[in-house]
């Protein structure tokens, strides 16, 4: 079948994208710092100081006035990747993640951070039945999130209504099917039931 060339469509042609760049043509990325998370990053400094200064070549400072952690490249900068690295990296942090595990991002390329907010699954929740649903998650003694961590793989923050998970892109859907099932109020015991045999189909898939 013979196409005529006055039926081709032409490609679309976008403008470039433009970035955030200083004067002189320095890839930066600025990070807000909520005030509860001053005092982790202020102990924490020079674990996140040294991996981005030391292996990723870039220049890092707390901007006072802005309460914003801000990240350059310079002129030892080797891969201009870095410096989005180094924010998803800063970023995990002031989300609640332990240094140790959000230097995973930086280490490997298949991770992310996804986000979300309990009330995002089900937005009737209100007052004790939320209180309720956050307590679910956790379980006692932070049982049932430890059991979701280790069976998905991936590292899950409960800050008050968000909720952030760190892994791969097939397991952090794994640990949100869980979680969104938790808030939904499905009995523990039928939720670990079900991630178990979810994860030993993904690890017979591999």
């Amino acid at each position: 079948m013979e196409v005529s060339e006055e039926t081709a469509v032409d490609r679309p042609a976008f403008p470039p994208i433009k970035r955030e760049k200083l004067e002189n043509g320095v890839e930066i990325r600025k990070i807000s710092v909520p005030a509860h998370r001053y005092s982790p990053l202020k102990e924490n400094w020079m674990k996140l100081f040294t991996p981005i200064v030391e292996h990723l070549h870039l220049q890092i400072r707390f901007n006072l006035k802005n309460r914003q952690v801000e990240l350059r490249t310079c002129k030892d900068t080797k891969d201009i990747a870095n410096v989005q690295k180094a924010a998803d990296f800063v970023k995990a942090f002031i989300c609640g993640f332990e240094v140790e595990d959000a230097l995973a991002l930086i280490r490997l390329d298949d991770l992310f951070v996804d986000s979300f907010e309990i009330k995002d699954v089900k937005s009737s929740l209100k007052g004790d039945h939320l209180n309720r649903a956050i307590g679910r998650l956790a379980g006692k003694g932070g049982r049932t999130k430890f059991t979701i961590e280790n069976v998905t793989k991936t590292r899950i923050v409960l800050a008050d209504q968000k909720i952030h998970i760190l892994g791969s892109y097939q397991n952090i859907q794994i640990a949100k099917r869980a979680i969104c099932n938790l808030i939904l109020g499905s009995p523990p015991s039928k939720v670990y039931g079900n991630l178990r045999a979810v994860a030993s189909r993904s690890s017979d898939r591999f």
